[in-house]
């Protein structure tokens, strides 16, 4: 456990209470939409009042029906009759026009929430990803803000509804009869000195359950994305089993928060009921119908009306508080993620870089974050000028893939620079460096749409004629056409439904419609067959004409003709130049490598 994992408990009321105000950020996003969130409060209050009235119309009901008394400002049965239904007609409006409203700005703020989310996530550095599961992060925009949604739309709402009810209740009963409400008003701080003891201990239990949820959408994400792995291995047995047991601990802290909470609610209503019991009692003896001034059988159904409303909110207060404490964590996880630093600039930025693409790496040093101990590159120099080839070389863990990711500038080195066109990369605007550069990685990431769409993402604004043609360079068009749907076939999620080539020669396209200055290919043909590998080659040897290329491979065969490489050992270049150079050198590294493959 780490030292800040030892102190979180000393801070934990400190948090909640930054929560709370960290929560009230989130209101910004309702601000578009003030008017309309006013109007449903305002008309929120105003039925919220107009039920109030019910049970005083009923108490004078009763007194109407007294022959020796006189109802309330010369009330009549018909009078009251039509009163009620316009009470009844206009609150009716009320809450009509105000679910409308509520529905509006609700759906509207949680959008925008929705989106900035999605902007944010998309927009953090590859290392944000490196320490967060997926399906954590899915939890964040999904679970998260639609709990959000319901605090602001339903629970938020009905919180003020039973405060209304409860502060006006209140005033009504300390009119009619101030010593029976004194003596109510007794029971109180029992109940809310219990309801804060359990309250305490029911949101603890609550985050345990949250938690455990995400654990288990972890895991569910985890084996859906990786389902071919899964079968291959036949551990469905094992997932199952995983799966189960994170399922079976959401049952058990549900069972137990379940027993929690029944038994608050069994105290709140004992309490309750009892203290009503008591007051009826009480109230009973004091009806005096003989005293014009006195405690009348009227007064006391109102009094108990209010009484029940007053009992009935309060349960009410703290179910919803316990909604909105949840609410309120909610907030801080969507707005951990908003308060990220980004990685680039919400907006793309104004006019076209064009680089020429000569590369150079000086006394380049890198660790990765999470393992800052291990160096990962050391004293790294090279450089190729515009349009040259080059190829790094190396076993697995050497170091190749890195330089790649610190060229897309994924990660920051710890010491030295590189170079593109003589300026440092840092000083380029990220979105438009990354736009001279296109990559084909070694495991190709596909959308879950068409190939077209696929294809597309190197050029959003490509024409068909256009898409053909890099289809054709990439020798990918030629399957392509034996789809009946062509290029609108959908490929499935992840590109399931295309084979490792296709995939790979879908990915080439992508890249040569991109027309990018700087190639990136790490293992780009090692995923393909012999006679896809040639054609494949054969494009890539003509998109590389004019570009610079970095090429990362371990079938020395696509390399022979690249103008130079570069041998990494354990982060460190130990050997360079061609191949043919490189192939007569003596007890080296490239030598032993060719001949074991070359070889057989």
């Amino acid at each position: 456990m780490s030292k800040q994992d030892d102190q979180a408990p000393k801070g934990r009321k400190k948090l909640k209470k930054d929560g709370l105000k960290r929560a009230f950020k989130l209101l910004a996003y309702i601000k578009p939409y003030r008017f309309a969130f006013g109007l449903s409060l305002i008309l929120l209050m105003l039925g919220s009042s107009v039920f109030l009235v019910f049970p005083w119309a009923a108490g004078e009901l009763l007194a109407i029906a007294d022959p020796d008394r006189e109802a309330a400002y010369g009330l009549t049965f018909n009078s009251i009759g039509w009163l009620l239904l316009a009470l009844l007609l206009s609150q009716a409006s009320f809450s009509y026009i105000r679910t409308l409203l509520i529905t509006y700005v609700s759906e509207k703020s949680m959008a925008d929430i929705r989106k900035d989310l999605y902007s944010q996530l998309i927009r953090q550095p590859i290392h944000f990803f490196e320490q967060r599961r997926v399906g954590e992060l899915s939890s964040r925009a999904t679970t998260d803000v639609q709990q959000l949604q319901d605090a602001i739309s339903i629970t938020l709402a009905e919180f003020i509804r039973q405060l209304i009810i409860l502060i006006g209740g209140l005033s009504f009963i300390a009119v009619i009869a101030p010593k029976l409400t004194l003596i109510m008003l007794g029971t109180f701080p029992v109940v809310i000195i219990i309801a804060m003891v359990f309250g305490r201990y029911i949101r603890k239990l609550s985050k345990n359950r949250q938690d455990e949820l995400a654990a288990t959408n972890v895991i569910l994400d985890e084996t859906l994305s990786a389902i071919a792995v899964v079968k291959a291995f036949t551990s469905e047995w094992f997932e199952r089993k995983r799966y189960g047991r994170s399922v079976d601990n959401v049952v058990q802290i549900s069972l137990r928060f379940a027993r929690v909470r029944g038994l608050f609610i069994a105290f709140i209503i004992a309490v309750l009921f009892g203290a009503i019991f008591f007051i009826l009692w009480i109230g009973a003896s004091m009806i005096d119908e003989a005293d014009p001034n006195g405690f009348h059988s009227d007064d006391f159904v109102q009094f108990i009306t209010y009484t029940a409303l007053l009992g009935g909110s309060l349960f009410s207060l703290g179910n919803f508080y316990e909604q909105l404490v949840r609410a309120v964590g909610a907030s801080e996880r969507i707005l951990d993620i908003l308060e990220q630093d980004t990685e680039i600039a919400a907006e793309a930025p104004e006019g076209e870089l064009r680089l020429q693409g000569n590369i150079r790496f000086e006394q380049l040093a890198f660790s990765y974050p999470s393992r800052p101990d291990i160096q990962v590159l050391k004293n790294i120099n090279f450089e190729l000028a515009a349009g040259e080839k080059v190829a790094l070389v190396g076993s697995s863990g050497a170091g190749k893939s890195t330089i790649v990711q610190l060229l897309l500038r994924y990660y920051q080195q710890q010491q030295g620079k590189i170079l593109i066109d003589g300026q440092d990369i840092s000083g380029y605007n990220l979105s438009q460096l990354r736009q001279n550069m296109a990559i084909v990685p070694q495991e190709v990431m596909m959308f879950g749409g068409t190939i077209r769409e696929n294809i597309a993402y190197g050029k959003l604004n490509a024409s068909e004629e256009e898409l053909i043609e890099a289809a054709q360079k990439a020798n990918a068009w030629e399957f392509i056409q034996q789809f009946p749907e062509g290029l609108d076939t959908i490929v499935g999620e992840r590109g399931i439904t295309l084979s490792g080539g296709q995939r790979q020669r879908i990915a080439i396209a992508r890249a040569i419609l991109k027309d990018p200055k700087i190639l990136l290919l790490d293992e780009a043909t090692s995923a393909l067959d012999a006679e896809s590998e040639r054609l494949v080659q054969d494009a890539l040897n003509t998109l590389m004409q004019g570009r610079s290329s970095i090429i990362i491979a371990h079938r020395l065969a696509t390399i022979r003709e690249v103008d130079r490489i570069y041998v990494l050992e354990h982060g460190e270049i130990i050997e360079q130049g061609n191949h043919q150079e490189l192939s007569q050198k003596e007890d080296g590294v490239y030598q032993q490598l060719a001949k074991l493959q070359f070889e057989h």
